[in-house]
């Protein structure tokens, strides 16, 4: 039943990404800035070919082969073999696949992903409401395996 609010969990990123998305390429030319929060951020719609920073452009295959590998391994690892994640770190990975999730669907759809989010006190790429999730989902995710899930590491011998 807990997969069932992980899925939804990460329908909701997915919704609110497109959403964002579809906004974004309805009332903002390419390359134009709209105020959002002066000082803090602004809307900038730009196409991102690549992944992080536009790094690997144009490699769009091996992006939905990577995803499709992860959606396996997830179900995998939920189903077959649990892992010993918390709860927490199980909203971790949804935030994860649903941001991934929701750039996926750019790639395939578009060929490129559509970014809209640009910080202006900091020199910073920008970026997406998936971004977010996923970036937030891996820290977060990271911190809880590294600092707080002692069983995670331990070593089951047999």
């Amino acid at each position: 039943m807990r997969a069932l609010y992980y899925g939804l969990f990460a329908a909701g990123i997915v919704a609110a990404d497109q959403i964002t998305k579809l906004l974004t390429l309805a009332h903002i030319p390419l390359h134009s800035q709209v105020e959002a929060v002066p000082g803090l951020f602004h809307l900038t719609y730009v196409r991102n070919y690549g992944a992080a920073f536009s790094s690997m452009q144009g490699m769009r295959w091996l992006f939905v082969a990577v995803f499709v590998l992860l959606t396996a391994a997830l179900l995998w690892e939920y189903f077959k073999r649990p892992m010993p994640f918390t709860t927490f770190e199980r909203w971790c990975i949804a935030a994860v696949y649903g941001g991934g999730l929701g750039n996926i669907i750019d790639r395939v759809r578009l060929g490129y992903v559509v970014d809209m989010i640009e910080v202006e006190f900091i020199d910073f790429p920008v970026f997406n409401v998936a971004d977010c999730f996923i970036t937030c989902g891996c820290i977060a995710l990271m911190v809880s395996l590294v600092f707080f899930n002692k069983a995670f590491w331990k070593d089951e011998k047999k």
